[in-house]
């Protein structure tokens, strides 16, 4: 008797790793997490430090324009940050999240070795300026490419219910590297004395971030790969074709999103820039505004995974929109009363508010995006969108808020910029799609519903 002979089984497709995991890998998220926030504590301790920063490789006469020029040095390190971002988010969708994260902790170990051990104008003249200029720059690469990786390996690692909460870590992490920041910046200061920090001891800060560098790398080189398995790492084509593809595709995607990461980088600036304000514009003492950050940390640290919590439970629209039109109301309100009543507690006060609604309001963002995205370029499209927007409003608002209460007069300056850039991120948010229950492995639903939001 015949017997029909069983169909042969299709093939199975291997998913990528992140469309199967139900569970989380705490030890891999911790590793991101470190190394995100090890990146993000050389940028913040800059800040924090500009003033001295700029006596050491910018001595002017007026010690205004020696801020100033510290400041625009701030802003050199945004200028690669676009570049970062396309060749290692591009890196990062080609060949997989970790070998791109390990790139980009090394970079910025180069370019904190070279801010810590230069020498200062005094010693070698315009040769100072020079190295701690292409420091910055390195500086500006590594970070621009650290942030598409390290979301997109957060976002693909976890539980599709909890999306935005282990996303939000990515935020997190910031505020844990401003917050450890702010506390050994005082304590230092208070061992050292004001006069010492202003001379050397802001290169201690520096060198304790350089020494957890090898920490960093060790760790994620044992990072289990999120980008997916069974997959050609050359087909996404090159760096520019990536992007290319990425541009036609997700266009309006990108041009809303740039708005709302603009909106958000405007509030992170005025937050970083608080302890030049409590010194330079109101006076007070250094020891005060080298302890604010500690409020700006304290903020950073729990409200983005408050944020990321409410993001899964409501959605991330929501999360968007509300905390970004609050600050929009309370910016120049709070404000005043600062000017009103300088001192301590004012200063900590606004500057924990302030930041604490942006933090709520940035980890739906940082989760929102990548979710729109299909995962070929998921981590190009993150990456490119944040560090063209840091790179503009990031590098260029702490400058244009001082300058402007220079040359005004008008100590509002920075609330007035603040809320302006929250109107524009509130009207950008409400056009934005809902992706709390997208497939992340859908590449075909991933612009669809942004035609609808946006129609």
């Amino acid at each position: 008797m015949d017997l029909a002979k069983p169909a042969a089984p299709k093939p199975s497709v291997p998913k990528p790793a992140a469309a199967q995991r139900t569970d989380l890998d705490r030890k891999a998220v911790g590793a991101v997490v470190l190394g995100n926030a090890l990146e993000f504590y050389d940028f913040t301790v800059y800040a924090f430090f500009a003033k001295a920063i700029g006596e050491a490789f910018f001595p002017a006469t007026d010690a205004s324009h020696s801020l100033l020029a510290s400041l625009a040095l701030f802003g050199v390190g945004y200028v690669m940050r676009p570049i970062g971002g396309a060749v290692i988010g591009a890196l990062a969708d080609r060949a997989g999240r970790k070998p791109a994260m390990l790139v980009t902790i090394a970079l910025m170990a180069i370019g904190m070795l070279m801010l810590a051990a230069c020498p200062s104008y005094a010693q070698i003249g315009g040769w100072a300026q020079v190295i701690v200029i292409a420091g910055r720059l390195i500086q500006g690469l590594a970070l621009g490419g650290e942030v598409g990786p390290s979301t997109a390996y957060l976002l693909e690692a976890a539980p599709p219910r909890h999306r935005g909460f282990v996303t939000s870590w990515q935020i997190a992490s910031q505020g844990c590297a401003a917050l450890f920041a702010g506390l050994v910046a005082t304590i230092l200061a208070f061992a050292i004395g004001e006069a010492a920090m202003a001379e050397w001891g802001w290169r201690v800060m520096f060198l304790l971030g350089l020494a957890v560098v090898p920490v960093g790398l060790v760790i994620r080189s044992h990072l289990p790969e999120t980008a997916g398995e069974g997959e050609d790492p050359t087909a996404a084509g090159s760096a520019w074709e990536v992007v290319r593809r990425l541009l036609r595709d997700h266009g309006r995607l990108l041009a809303l999103t740039f708005l709302v990461i603009a909106a958000s980088t405007v509030s992170n600036a005025v937050g970083t820039n608080m302890p030049v304000y409590a010194g330079a514009t109101l006076g007070l003492s250094t020891t005060v505004a080298t302890a604010v950050p500690i409020a700006l940390g304290l903020a950073s640290v729990g409200f983005p995974l408050l944020g990321g919590w409410l993001a899964d439970r409501y959605g991330r629209r929501p999360v968007m929109i509300w905390p970004r039109a609050a600050i929009l109301v309370l910016a120049v309100p709070a404000f005043l009363w600062l000017l009103h009543a300088p001192g301590p507690a004012a200063i900590f006060a606004v500057t924990f508010l302030l930041s604490a609604l942006s933090s709520i309001n940035a980890a739906a963002i940082i989760v929102g995006i990548p979710e729109s995205l299909p995962r070929s370029v998921r981590s190009t499209g993150l990456a490119l969108v944040y560090a063209l927007s840091v790179s503009i409003f990031g590098g260029s608002t702490n400058f244009i808020i001082n300058w402007l209460v220079t040359t005004t007069g008008d100590r509002l300056a920075p609330a007035y910029y603040l809320a302006a850039f929250s109107l524009i991120g509130t009207i950008a948010a409400m056009f934005l799609p809902e992706t709390r229950n997208r497939d992340l492995d859908d590449e075909t639903a991933a612009s669809a519903p942004v035609r609808a939001a946006a129609e």
